[in-house]
Parts: structure tokens; sequence; C-alpha cells
């Protein structure tokens, strides 16, 4: 099986859509996608990933068969999180590194057994997110069992999923058992980018997800489109773009 974890377009936030950028991008990502074999596509409830979604099935000559899932919307926690720095936050994937970089619990597979994410209940919204893709995952043929799938019959099917950039690395965290904490402030997957997994199967009946390409944004150089600067922070403290 091959599995795309694809972002949406450079956001509109405001309007819940793309930006006129982000359409552009969306239509370079689709005259891409649309010459692949993809066989199913799930998308987040979200217009910006919406949207995306319905420029590849137009491609693909598939418009009426976009699945809309609930848990691939952006991962929020349910409840304000206020951090040990006194800072509140909704969103747990948006920390300054002094933050996290020095607490080693932030890098265990139990990160969001910490009393701060428990309160915010963050640790519902990941399992519930977790459940949602091996639900998914069972129903194509691939089973979860501890940290592994099991399958009766592999199948070399593509299915597509159209998200968000928090909610993709939490998807990574649990196909890989790790925790999402470094995947969301080491990684980068900017607007349209297409993470590319492949099922590992070397033991009949046994399968592994191991990714062959993360954030791939080739489609937008191949026609001349500068990659948006949505997702990223200020490279230097003395750049004008995000602080916070």
């Amino acid at each position: 099986m091959r599995l795309l974890i694809i972002r949406h377009g450079d956001p509109d936030y405001e309007n819940d859509t793309l930006t006129e950028k982000g359409h552009k991008e969306a239509q370079l990502l689709a005259q891409k996608l649309g010459k692949e074999k993809i066989d199913y596509l799930y998308s987040s409830p979200l217009g910006r990933a919406k949207h995306t979604c319905d420029y590849v099935a137009k491609a693909l000559g598939k418009e009426n068969d976009i699945v809309i899932k609930d848990w691939l919307k952006e991962f929020c926690s349910p409840k304000e999180i206020t951090l040990s720095s006194g800072r509140k936050r909704w969103i747990p994937w948006d920390m300054l590194p002094a933050e996290w970089q020095n607490e080693p619990k932030m890098r265990a597979e139990n990160w969001y057994e910490q009393e701060f994410y428990r309160a915010a209940e963050t640790d519902l919204e990941y399992k519930r997110v977790a459940k949602g893709l091996d639900e998914l995952l069972a129903s194509h043929g691939y089973v979860r069992d501890g940290y592994m799938y099991r399958t009766k019959k592999g199948n070399t099917d593509t299915i597509a999923l159209f998200c968000h950039f928090g909610l993709e690395t939490v998807l990574l965290s649990h196909l890989f058992g790790i925790s999402p904490i470094p995947l969301w402030h080491h990684f980068c997957a900017l607007p349209t980018s297409v993470t590319t997994l492949f099922t590992e199967e070397r033991r009949e009946g046994e399968a592994v997800f191991r990714c062959c390409g993360f954030g791939d944004v080739g489609h937008l150089y191949a026609g001349g489109e500068e990659p948006s600067f949505a997702a990223r922070f200020c490279e230097t403290f003395d750049s004008k773009e995000r602080h916070d």
C-alpha cells in the first residue's frame, strides 16, 4: 500500500479556503497527481483541505469519490494549554524551543501524559486521531497490532489523505510509535507538499510503514511557483517573518 499525506495549499484561514497563491499551488499539485494511480481520496472537512483535494479529484476524474473524515481536520487541543512557561496555547504544535527542548518527556512516546496536556485533553484528541487512522487502514486490510499492522493479503492501492501540517505529524507519530513533538518542531511540511509512505511487508502478514519522501514540493518548482512561507517561522531573529 502507498499512503500519500498531502497538506492543503496556501491558506486563507479567515475564510477557510485558499489564497490566490494557494489555488495556483493546488492546480500544480493536480497536474502532478492527476497522472498517477490514486485509488482512494480522503479529506479533512476544513475548506482549505477540501478545495485542494477538489483540484486533484477533478484531474483524476474522481470528483464524486472524495470521502470526508472529521479526524483529518487540523490537530488542536479541545481545551487551552497552559505551558510551564505560563504561555497559553490552543495549538500544541506551536511552542517556543525553550518550552520543550530541555524536557525529556516531550520526546517520549507517552508525551501526552504530562499534566498540562491532560488538563487540555490533548491526549484524548491524539487517541481519537490515532483511532480514526487505524480504522481507515483496517478497512483497507491493515489491522493495527502493537507497533505493526497485520494483513491477510497486502495490496498496492494508493490512498491520499488531504489534511494539515500539525495533523500530518500526528499521523506519522502514530505510524512510527514516536512522540509527535520533535516532528512538529523539527520538520515543516509546506503547502501542497506530499509525504509518501509505503508498507514494508518482509514477513507474510506483517507490515510497517516506511517514509520514502517527506514534504515534496517538486510540482511547485516545476511550475515556477515559489513555495509558500506558511508553517515556517523567522529564519533569523531580526527577520520580519513570524516570531510568535
